[in-house]
């Protein structure tokens, strides 16, 4: 069953690297108050819910992903913890310039979160360890937001090497202080590789879940190097094809393209330069109507639902004649949908603020955050509707059927061809009442907001 004494190593492979923000949401929080560095942070869920983002003080207390505010509270007083509302128009907006500033580094891009990103070096010559250093040093002095880098011949690798760049410092027995931060594993030799994977446990491998992970561990494969000397066939026999790609990218071979991850996202973007300058705020709406489309169609697909829908419009800073324009906005839903009409009109209430007309706009794009599976949406009352005992009429769609809607949507689509199948125009979108949610811990949006820009006092 075994690869091979090279297994891990592939030097005709492109090289590729993942930046990752550490604790992005929390990172994003301290840049404005930096009272907040070196204490417990967590950082809430809509409307105050539960723990989405953890400093590392706060993962020292024992708070888990996902823990509910309410088992939380009494560390307020016993341990100094500081809990937030969620602010996602500045962990955005703060996205949108660190992922500005990845791109610059490599010639090709894939953002893969809010926090994250995949970089392509393919063909980029010199010592990419210390470009990262620099791209990592960079984006610590503009942003404030530190960050680890790493980077491997595949996705896959690329992902572990962060992983252990984050950890290096917190694991001395275990990886040299050397590979914090910024681990590059295909610099290292095949003996250096192989006591960094056997030191490594398999679950920290990228698609290896816990139900996998623990059915591996039953087998006697515990670390990293003992499923990088699996036979490949042998673990699509006897596990899955997503796992045998796992397997061959531990080993060197690519199989994971830039556009195709093995896990659901935890954001998804759809973003694109246009061939030519866009000076029409009715272009601008009909394209994001098109890539809010395709987002939702991605989320669909991961059984999914997004609570907050993330636009940006910019223009070309490479056309140093042009006056310069780039802005974000990040529009909450009331509840989370993967309904591309309640996508695409939070889109398009965006647009409409931060829109200015006399730009020649050379890029646009649609995040959607705040992701959860379907089945944990979370629900709302429907004040506007019929009255208690009181029955809806037959014209009034109910979410079943706005589902049904959505999975003929995308079915045709499929079998025809990408936009066979259109909302209509998006002027056409009436405007919803206004709504509120309940943010009571949040902080300014300091980048995003003229009222709530901080102010810096001698």
């Amino acid at each position: 069953m075994s690869a091979g004494p090279n297994a891990g190593a592939n030097p005709r492979a492109p090289t590729l690297a993942r930046v990752d923000g550490n604790n992005f949401y929390v990172s994003c929080e301290r840049v404005f108050r930096p009272s907040l560095v070196g204490r417990p942070v967590v950082v809430l869920s809509n409307n105050d819910g539960c723990a989405i983002a953890r400093s590392n003080e706060a993962k020292a207390l024992g708070i888990r992903m996902g823990q509910p505010w309410f088992q939380c509270q009494e560390m307020v007083q016993q341990h100094g913890l500081v809990a937030l509302s969620a602010n996602f128009a500045l962990y955005g907006d703060m996205s949108d310039r660190m992922m500005t500033v990845a791109e610059s580094f490599a010639p090709r891009q894939e953002v893969y979160s809010i926090d994250e990103s995949f970089l392509d070096f393919d063909g980029v010559q010199g010592d990419l360890t210390q470009r990262c250093r620099t791209m990592r040093e960079q984006i610590l002095a503009w942003l404030g937001i530190p960050c680890c880098v790493g980077l491997g011949p595949t996705k896959t690798l690329a992902k572990l090497a962060n992983h252990i760049a984050k950890t290096a410092e917190r694991k001395p027995g275990s990886y040299s202080p050397e590979l914090a931060q910024v681990c590059h594993l295909g610099a290292l030799g095949t003996n250096e590789l192989h006591a960094l994977f056997e030191a490594t446990a398999v679950g920290e491998v990228w698609g290896v879940g816990p139900r996998i992970g623990a059915k591996l561990i039953d087998g006697g494969i515990t670390t990293v190097l003992d499923l990088v000397r699996m036979d490949a066939a042998t673990v699509r026999r006897h596990f899955s094809v997503v796992l045998e790609k796992t397997v061959r990218e531990l080993q060197g071979v690519p199989c994971i393209e830039l556009d195709d991850e093995p896990a659901p996202k935890q954001q998804i973007m759809c973003s694109r330069s246009f061939g030519e300058a866009v000076t029409r705020g009715r272009d601008l709406a009909e394209a994001l109507t098109e890539f809010t489309s395709r987002a939702a169609v991605k989320l669909r697909a991961q059984q999914g639902a997004a609570g907050a829908v993330h636009v940006f419009i910019r223009t070309s800073p490479f056309r140093k004649d042009d006056p310069q324009y780039a802005n974000s906005v990040t529009v909450p839903l009331v509840q989370p949908t993967a309904d591309t009409a309640s996508l695409v009109h939070s889109a398009l209430r965006g647009l409409r603020q931060i829109y200015r007309p006399g730009f020649r706009y050379a890029k646009a794009g649609v995040m959607l955050v705040d992701l959860q599976p379907q089945e944990v949406a979370q629900a709302a009352f429907d004040f506007d509707g019929p009255a208690l005992g009181a029955s809806r009429t037959s014209s009034e769609p109910k979410a079943a059927d706005r589902v049904k809607l959505m999975t003929a949507f995308d079915a045709v689509n499929q079998r025809f061809g990408r936009g066979s199948l259109q909302l209509a125009g998006a002027g056409g979108v009436n405007k919803k009442k206004g709504w509120g949610m309940r943010q009571e811990r949040r902080t300014p949006c300091y980048t995003t907001s003229w009222a709530e820009l901080p102010i810096a006092r001698a």
